[in-house]
């Protein structure tokens, strides 16, 4: 357990910008910082961190909150591995006590796979460094590819053992589950038992954007050939590892992809790691997989520029097209270059400086449409593959989302292609519809699959006369959503001063206490449990020294709850000193006052639907058409009430 007082300080060290910025190219906009939203599709900057606030927030999706609920929505970690993250980046030690074994027992699986893995990564470092077999094979397997030291370190590269039970057997020395071992891929088992995956390879750990170590690649070396590559292995699909998801050499990376704005995609771990012995550190792998708009997202958080650096032969070209369509879709200004043949980005990288490396680039590297020109048209005499090969490019340049981007490449290959305008245009706007068409056919299938409607019977319809909180429309759940707004960010404010009591005494009553007061008087609550929980916690602490809501939510243990008021508790206006609400204790009364009329006037207006339609269901002979129609005219009578409350306290 983490102790309050470490939280609070924890809490006070942070700064948000710096936590986002790990993950999100952030730029200034004002005061705050924006950039592309990691939870969702981002086509453009939504996602908005407030340094005044702490908190950040996308205008898109809706995701937001402070900086531990960044991590634990980012990294999907707990509460406690977020204050940990945050305590480990800021220096700040932690007290806490050990973990019995049952306690270790319950620890979910996906912790206890990156503690496996990490524990492995350890290993396998350690191995290479010390074991005489590691240094003799695996060491000189890296220096044969003449990787220094200090790189060996920054990949925490490694060896495992040929015996093929020799991690398999230190893991259980060291107290760690075959289970863990099995679901994380490490060991594999047969009927005689596990055994080691990895042995005798050498070993590429795989980090995530954080850091953490979710997969690991070996390859086949033999002592007898001094290290000659025979083949890869891989780690299989895990809770925590999805090929498709990764990246190869991300976290090593995103910090110089940031600074150059730009990040070079290239197809192996030995190309990674020697690009970065070379001095360009900006660099990817996808590993031989297809490129997937997992890794294109990831990717589009820290920059829109990327080249495709392949080999120029067959396999290289290949990788090239099948990924140019994916990034324009997504968004990315493409260049593609293809090496010299012979090599590829590991042997040229060794064999040149940064800088000359930087110059080659830049001076080789093409748009897709000049490649795929150059790799479709070139030689081709025959009417019908021409045209097959334009409309091959054309189709490129309808996925392209930026309609000003598509346009200027449109006139672009009118003018390399040599065909006119119009035509190019005509025959964009075909590939646009139809692909439109496509995906509203799509959207009408999951809808029709989606269609849970039924009918309500009578006996359901006349248990609705109650009112029912459950049953609010969503502009009323807007209100209730406002209410409790004002409780995190004014709970602790006085509306109310010097109220007499019936005996006698004068009290004043805050944001919290005023709305819990007025509510609680007819037996309403909020309809969502996390509300009634915000209410109760704000009255119960109301009293306390120094309370103020807006901290104790925002920095509240339920992670729950610090997320949903660190919602609750930013709007677009609110991320802007220029905006400033009105909240003098006369502004405030007459704010919440109003919301609770509001909220009133949504639940008599529901229970008004409610009994009209029952009327209307109900036969002229039912025994129960009289109590339906006073009950209307009770809530007509109510609802007018209210109407006149609300009309004569208009809030400016």
């Amino acid at each position: 357990m983490i102790d309050r007082a470490t939280v609070d300080k924890i809490m006070e060290a942070v700064n948000i910008v710096d936590v986002v910025g790990e993950f999100v190219n952030l730029r200034k906009a004002g005061v705050n910082y924006k950039g592309l939203c990691p939870f969702h599709d981002d086509k453009t900057p939504s996602f908005m961190v407030s340094p005044a606030r702490q908190i950040c927030k996308c205008f898109s999706c809706g995701e937001g909150g402070n900086a531990v609920n960044f991590l634990m929505k980012h990294e999907q970690i707990t509460y406690p591995e977020a204050l940990r993250w945050l305590a480990k980046k800021y220096n700040i030690e932690i007290q806490e006590r050990e973990l019995t074994d049952d306690e270790k027992r319950e620890q979910s699986d996906r912790e206890s796979m990156f503690i496996v893995n990490e524990w492995a990564r350890d290993y396998f470092h350690s191995i290479l460094q010390n074991d005489v077999d590691g240094q003799a094979i695996g060491k000189q397997y890296f220096r044969s590819r003449g990787i220094r030291d200090d790189i060996i370190n920054k990949f925490q590269l490694g060896f495992a053992l040929t015996k093929r039970d020799a991690m398999c057997n230190e893991a259980k020395r060291k107290g760690y589950k075959d289970e863990f071992l099995l679901k994380t891929g490490l060991a594999i088992q047969n009927e005689r038992g596990i055994y080691d995956r990895f042995a005798g390879r050498a070993i590429f750990p795989w980090f995530n954007v954080s850091g953490k170590v979710v997969a690991f690649g070996g390859r086949k070396l033999d002592a007898a050939t001094k290290g000659v590559q025979q083949k890869y292995v891989n780690s299989p699909d895990s809770e925590i590892y999805h090929k498709e998801r990764e990246l190869y050499g991300i976290f090593q990376a995103k910090k110089a992809i940031v600074k150059e704005d730009c990040v070079y995609m290239v197809e192996g771990y030995t190309d990674v790691i020697a690009m970065h012995q070379c001095g360009l550190e900006n660099v990817v792998a996808n590993s031989g997989t297809a490129l997937s708009t997992h890794q294109i997202k990831l990717l589009h958080r820290f920059t829109q520029n990327i080249v495709l650096l392949y080999d120029g032969d067959e396999a290289g070209i290949h990788a090239a097209m099948r990924g140019t369509d994916m990034l324009l879709a997504e968004g990315m200004n493409v260049k593609v270059l293809l090496l010299p043949d012979g090599d590829d980005p590991d042997s040229f990288a060794r064999k040149h400086t940064a800088q000359q490396f930087k110059e080659y680039i830049e001076a080789h590297q093409t748009d897709f449409i000049q490649f795929k020109t150059e790799l479709l048209l070139k030689g081709v005499k025959d009417p019908i593959k021409k045209a097959e090969a334009i409309n091959n490019i054309v189709h490129s340049v309808a996925v392209i989302p930026d309609p000003i981007v598509r346009a200027t490449y449109i006139t672009e290959c009118s003018r390399r292609l040599e065909v006119n305008e119009r035509t190019l245009i005509s025959q964009t706007n075909k590939y646009i519809a139809n692909e439109r068409e496509e995906e509203r056919k799509r959207q009408n299938r999951e809808q029709e699959r989606g269609d849970g409607s039924t009918n309500i019977s009578s006996s359901e319809a006349s248990a609705m006369t109650q009112m029912s909180l459950a049953s609010l429309e969503p502009q009323d759940k807007e209100v209730e959503r406002l209410l409790v707004q004002n409780i995190v960010l004014h709970g602790d404010e006085v509306i109310f001063s010097g109220l007499e009591t019936e005996d006698g005494e004068t009290v004043d009553l805050n944001v919290a206490q005023y709305i819990d007061f007025d509510l609680s008087a007819d037996g309403l609550s909020f309809s969502n449990d996390l509300y009634n929980q915000i209410l109760r916690e704000a009255v119960e602490h109301s009293a306390d020294q120094g309370f103020k809501a807006e901290r104790y939510f925002m920095q509240h243990p339920n992670p729950e709850i610090s997320q949903l008021a660190a919602k609750l508790g930013i709007a677009p206006h609110q991320l802007s000193h220029s905006f400033e609400m009105n909240n003098s204790e006369a502004h405030l009364r007459q704010r919440i006052t109003h919301l609770i009329l509001d909220f009133r006037m949504g639940i008599v207006n529901q229970q008004l639907d409610n009994l009209q339609r029952q009327l209307r269901e109900a036969t002229s002979n039912s025994p129960h058409i009289k109590e339906l129609m006073e009950a209307f005219m009770d809530a007509q009578n109510l609802r007018n009430a209210l109407a006149r409350q609300l009309g004569s306290d208009v809030i400016v």
